[in-house]
């Protein structure tokens, strides 16, 4: 573990006035750096990597939609979490992405120091990129607990961002197919 990060955790624990010497607190730093670096391990993936050439070739030209993924990230502002779920949607042109390929790259730009209108984009033009699709849809609700646990204190707020590409910004039925999707 990057002892330089554990060292940065024991300076914040004994910032906010606790006893690094304290039972509960003895290994606290390196367990705090090694989850820091879990939840920031998008900085390390690679979207080719992770397709890892599962594009497939389909005469498929409907909708497919992976909704409800379950989505983790940190705010860029505070460092605290925000938690929710993504739908992804692309119109195929010829091939089709591997399913959990969907949600690993959802997975890869959450796990980074995000705002969720950036991460909501990232998403969407990845899935474009590596599927060339007539167009991409992907919105994305999360509560933030920048949020929720400090400022406004407002537990039951809900942020919601969407992207449409293609066929799905320029085609007001395929978008409404999708929102109405995402609503069952």
């Amino acid at each position: 573990m990057d002892r330089t990060m554990d060292t940065a955790y024991a300076d914040i624990i004994r910032a906010v006035g606790e006893d690094l010497d304290r039972p509960g607190l003895l290994d606290t730093p390196k367990r705090a750096a090694k989850a820091f670096k879990y939840l920031c391990k998008g900085y390390e993936e690679d979207l080719d990597v992770i397709v890892n050439n599962a594009i497939f070739p389909s005469d498929n030209d409907q909708m497919v939609l992976v909704k409800d993924i379950e989505l983790y990230s940190l705010c860029e502002h505070h460092l605290l979490p925000f938690i929710g779920k993504v739908h992804v949607a692309y119109i195929p042109s010829g091939k089709v992405l591997g399913l959990s390929k969907v949600a690993r790259i959802a997975d890869m730009y959450a796990r980074r120091l995000q705002i969720q209108e950036n991460l909501t984009k990232q998403i969407a033009d990845a899935i474009q990129r590596v599927t060339d699709a007539k167009g991409v849809a992907v919105t994305i609700e999360a509560k933030h607990m920048c949020m929720m646990m400090r400022g406004v204190e407002k537990q039951n707020s809900v942020m919601k961002t969407s992207i449409m590409l293609g066929a799905f910004r320029d085609n007001a039925q395929t978008r409404n197919e999708f929102l109405a999707l995402i609503r069952d």
